[in-house]
């Protein structure tokens, strides 16, 4: 292909961003123009390039991952979680993710273990009066409950029931009442940081280190300078913590759990794989990652769950210098669009996409698939710092949760999808639980 020859693609400009109307014309022009397209921008500098293609995909973000930065789409999630590592880039973000990384890590991902199976044995009680009374359970909105206590008594532990008790409750519910990430909503929930920040003051001021996130943050020194995060920089990773930790898990049991509802065979699998496991013979704190032996089905079941409904279904990058992808000359600043949702539904590299098939995820079955087929957590070195414990902290609910109940469906319709910053359901989901003892 010819240097400047640029990709194929409609005349109309359109300024692709994670919201409703972007994904009907990406659909639109997958079809009709493959697996690379170029879309004109209406208001931004450069044009917008969409990829499919998962040799490309893997350029972008791994073998020529040095040419791309964050790209489009990032200016909400900049005013609500200001510089945190989602949004950052360049030699900030690197020094932080090296600082961050040892908190998500081997042992202290498994001394939460505690923290996530209180937090859900004591939602089975409160679930189980539900249960006996038949009454539905708003189980978008209790899952997301249950999501943000995990993440904030992680980061905070037992200043969490401090803040609690002088506020009346925690001011954090907002993320759970208020639906919207609108500027207004971002405001509100910066404002909530004036609370992160009283915390770390009083543990400075009490030289007092807890076993949580926080203080591991607080402790954690760039091994370059030997210096802390700076406050701002440390603030703005808790509140990133705080959203992307408990959004995208919440909303990720929401739709497993929907899939289970809509999918008897599989969900007697489920509970067929936990009746006939044994509770791994580890003790508590050091089992958060395999809590049980049927992990196995159950992983299978969040990876089928999240290639059908990945949070992050859209995101992108930005060319810092000329490049080729597929074919095609690729101009310095444009700005490359990778959409799991549409990946993870492309026949050309899933049997019967549109399934919800979770032995797809088997190992034999996984084995010969294109490492960059599946992008739940993204790839490459910006790989979500904290995949591995969303998958033990779901886990460890789904595993609770079957083993004493089933979920019947109150309405009849479909779900309806959302697509946003992350991909919810629009309408909250309406179930009732059937116990199972």
């Amino acid at each position: 292909m010819a240097q400047g020859h640029l990709a194929p693609g409609p005349d109309q400009g359109y300024d692709l961003d994670a919201n409703d109307e972007t994904l009907p014309v990406l659909q639109q022009l997958r079809a009709r123009y493959g697996a690379i397209y170029r879309v004109p921008s209406l208001t931004r500098p450069g044009d917008g390039l969409v990829i499919h293609d998962p040799d490309d995909i893997r350029r972008v973000l791994l073998t020529n991952r040095g040419n791309y930065v964050k790209g489009a789409g990032l200016e909400r999630v900049r005013v609500l979680l200001g510089n945190g590592l989602i949004v950052s880039d360049g030699d900030l973000w690197a020094r932080q993710r090296r600082m961050i990384q040892p908190a998500f890590q081997g042992q202290a991902t498994r001394g939460f273990a505690p923290v996530v199976r209180q937090v859900n044995a004591d939602l089975l009680t409160r679930w189980s009066a539900h249960a006996d009374s038949g009454e539905p359970i708003d189980l978008t909105h209790e899952l997301s409950s249950v999501a943000l206590e995990i993440v904030l008594r992680a980061l905070f532990s037992a200043d969490f029931d401090r803040l609690v008790e002088a506020e009346g409750g925690s001011p954090f519910d907002l993320l759970t009442e208020e639906s919207r990430r609108d500027l207004q909503f971002a405001a509100r929930f910066r404002g909530l940081a004036r609370f992160v920040r009283a915390i770390i003051e009083t543990r400075r001021q009490e030289a007092r280190v807890e076993s949580d996130w926080l203080s591991m943050l607080m402790q954690a020194r760039d091994k370059a300078s030997g210096e802390p995060m700076p406050d701002r920089a440390l603030l703005d990773e808790v509140m990133t913590l705080i959203v992307a930790g408990h959004e995208t898990t919440a909303s990720t049991l929401n739709w497993t759990w929907y899939l289970l509802s809509r999918h008897p065979e599989a969900e007697a699998a489920l509970h067929a794989a936990i009746a006939h496991a044994a509770p791994a013979e580890v003790a508590p704190d050091q089992a958060l990652a395999t809590p049980f032996a049927s992990a196995d089905y159950v992983e299978q079941v969040l990876q089928e769950a999240l290639r059908l409904y990945p949070p992050v279904w859209l995101f992108s990058r930005r060319a810092v210098q000329d490049d080729t992808l597929g074919g095609y000359h690729v101009p310095a600043g444009t700005d490359i669009f990778i959409c799991p949702y549409l990946l993870h539904r492309d026949a050309a590299q899933w049997e019967r996409p549109e399934e919800f098939l979770p032995a797809r995820f088997m190992p034999d079955a996984a084995a010969g698939r294109h490492r960059f087929a599946y992008l739940p957590f993204s790839a490459g070195p910006r790989f979500c710092v904290g995949a591995g414990f969303a998958m033990a902290e779901m886990a460890t609910h789904l595993t609770m949760v079957a083993e004493r109940f089933r979920w019947v469906p109150v309405d009849a319709e479909p779900a309806e999808a959302e697509f946003q910053i992350n991909l919810r359901t629009r309408h909250p989901l309406r179930m009732r639980l059937v116990s199972r003892r």
